[in-house]
């Protein structure tokens, strides 16, 4: 049944992929036209010879049935703006924003599990409100709107790191340890970006989810044995209310693609975010149908991967599906 449901939302994401490109204003041949290059502009006739070249010019239903057979055989299509495979381009800008959501996953899930419990077992106190009221209220602030903070102070201002870019051009890296710190250097703003909008989620849980641990019956015999404070948060605890938080992670995979997204446009960071402005700028359906695609199946593998966690951490979950079919 539930691969039935997934079968079917890859479907109507497939089908809306196709569609809302194509309803966006103007075509991709107008806008090749706009170029500075005056010797650029297309006639009328070449806008035409364009639109037979990439079919764009066959009634709706066969351009549907036609990218349903592309996607079959794993064509995601030639970008028309940039005369090259999607796939090829997707896969050059890929790594660097799962770099980046990668990164932000790890870093979001354990402070936010630390600050978290942390907060539940100094529950009322002054530290427990502080921590509380900044957290939520930071991540209550676009992702874009906290980039472009960090970015003013910290790269403008300050000029602690570098203003745009995933890489600093034309230089000659001695070995791989000085190219993968100039890596870090470029990224470490866009990851603290994003971190610090979805921290506030991963905390609230693991609070939440700590405080209603706290309150078993085997913790007193933890306390009883004399464990240290420490000993007893890590072990016993937050091994305990880790189920919500790990779920919680990979749900919240898809939703860190889309801030990724913006803050790689602040940023100027190569990854498909800055792609995907590039290719609504230019109106390049296959390229946006790609994009859309693969963040779209990106957050379904997330989702089935949070089903499979759960089952696994909880098998009552699987044994109450069995029962109801």
């Amino acid at each position: 049944m539930r691969v039935i449901e997934y079968l079917l939302t890859v479907l109507v994401i497939v089908t809306l992929n196709f569609a809302l490109p194509r309803a966006m204003p103007g075509d991709p041949f107008l806008v090749l036209s706009d170029v500075e290059e005056e010797a650029a502009v297309l006639t009328e006739e070449q806008r035409q010879y364009y639109f037979e070249l990439y079919g764009l010019d066959r009634p709706m239903h066969k351009q549907y049935l036609s990218y349903l057979g592309d996607l079959l055989r794993g064509d995601l299509g030639h970008s028309i703006y940039y005369n090259e495979s999607v796939t090829t381009i997707i896969l050059r800008r890929l790594p660097w924003t799962l770099f980046l959501v990668i990164s932000t996953v790890i870093l979001r899930t354990i402070i936010g599990s630390l600050l978290g419990s942390i907060s539940a077992w100094c529950r009322g106190n002054f530290f427990d409100q502080f921590l509380f009221f900044n957290l939520i209220t930071i991540s209550e602030i676009p992702a874009f709107i906290t980039g472009l903070l960090i970015l003013f102070v910290f790269s403008a201002m300050l000029g602690l790191f570098p203003l745009a870019g995933a890489m600093s051009h034309f230089t000659t890296y001695s070995n791989w340890w000085d190219k993968l710190l100039d890596i870090l250097h470029h990224a470490f703003l866009p990851i603290v970006t994003l971190t610090l909008a979805r921290l506030g989620g991963i905390y609230l849980l693991a609070r939440n989810s700590v405080v209603s641990v706290i309150q078993k019956d085997y913790l007193l015999t933890a306390q009883a044995k004399g464990l240290s404070k420490g000993r007893i948060l890590l072990w016993h605890i937050l091994r305990n209310a880790m189920l919500p938080i790990v779920t919680r992670t990979f749900l919240s995979l898809g939703s860190l693609v889309g801030g990724a997204i913006l803050v790689e446009n602040v940023f100027n960071y190569p990854g498909l975010g800055l792609l995907m402005q590039e290719a609504v700028n230019v109106h390049d359906y296959t390229l946006i149908q790609g994009i859309f695609l693969v963040v779209a199946l990106f957050v379904l593998i997330a989702n089935l991967m949070a089903d499979l966690i759960y089952k696994h951490f909880d098998p009552r979950i699987e044994s109450n599906e069995e029962a109801t079919a």
